[in-house]
């Protein structure tokens, strides 16, 4: 898998589980309002990573 050498917003979180995925390539959120109002702006649907470590 590809990543990135900047930190997405996962950087800020402290879940080690997120924090492993910090260079991840996907524009992830954090369970957040930030999250949910950006896809009722969007008109898209939340899609929910129950992780796989």
């Amino acid at each position: 898998m590809t990543t990135n050498s900047k930190p997405n917003r996962l950087a800020k979180e402290k879940s080690p589980y997120l924090l492993q995925h910090q260079y991840n390539p996907v524009d992830w959120f954090p369970w957040s309002e930030e999250a949910f109002n950006r896809a009722i702006q969007e008109n898209k649907p939340v899609f929910l990573s129950i992780g796989y470590s």
